[in-house]
């Protein structure tokens, strides 16, 4: 276990042993779980990680990306 103290704007530092074990690199993308008054800080993918995977649509994935986020801006009104 290791402690990590929070910064004035909610940012924490990873420890680098940590970041190692994981494979966390800069950019990488991660979820917070709140589990039970525990925090859970996940690795997670994005839609890039799924690039030669996904179905080709006849749109390229920046275009998918801008278009389910568009969806998703009219969901939450």
């Amino acid at each position: 276990m290791q402690a990590v103290k929070v910064l004035p704007k909610g940012q924490i530092t990873i420890p680098k042993n940590i970041r190692k074990k994981f494979n966390i690199d800069v950019g990488d993308p991660l979820i917070i779980l709140d589990a039970q008054n525990e925090i859970i800080l996940k690795k997670t993918k994005t839609i890039f990680d799924y690039v030669g995977v996904l179905p080709n649509l006849g749109l390229s994935i920046d275009e998918i990306k801008d278009k389910v986020e568009t969806e998703f801006a009219g969901e939450s009104k």
